[in-house]
């Protein structure tokens, strides 16, 4: 007669542990979550002539335009001075993300 694998201990690990586990890790990357959505994010463009600033979130809470930015014969750079500070701050969050939230995924993508 042969023997049966024992499917209960996964590895050494039962599966009330293993659900234990997840949910304890669950619970702390929700808390990585919520300390990221807290934060402010800035991103500046050159010379810090627009300057964006949003919550962990990724909503845009406040832009800062200075003067010296408008120029009404060249609107088009003060379109790409708002881009890039914007995509920076974006930038900034996705930083924050990777290396809070990363630990918890490598491996999974």
């Amino acid at each position: 007669m042969s023997k049966r694998p024992n499917f209960g201990a996964m590895g050494g690990m039962n599966m009330q542990q293993m659900m234990k586990q997840a949910k304890k890790l669950q619970e702390q990357m929700a808390q990585e979550q919520e300390n990221i959505t807290a934060q402010e994010f800035v991103g500046k463009s050159a010379d810090d002539l627009v300057v964006a600033t949003f919550s962990g979130d990724r909503k845009l809470k406040n832009i800062t335009i200075n003067k010296d930015a408008i120029d009404p014969d060249d609107p088009d750079m003060l379109q790409d001075l708002v881009i890039d500070a914007v995509n920076k701050g974006l930038q900034e969050i996705d930083q924050a993300t990777q290396q809070s939230l990363g630990k918890y995924t490598k491996g999974m993508i």
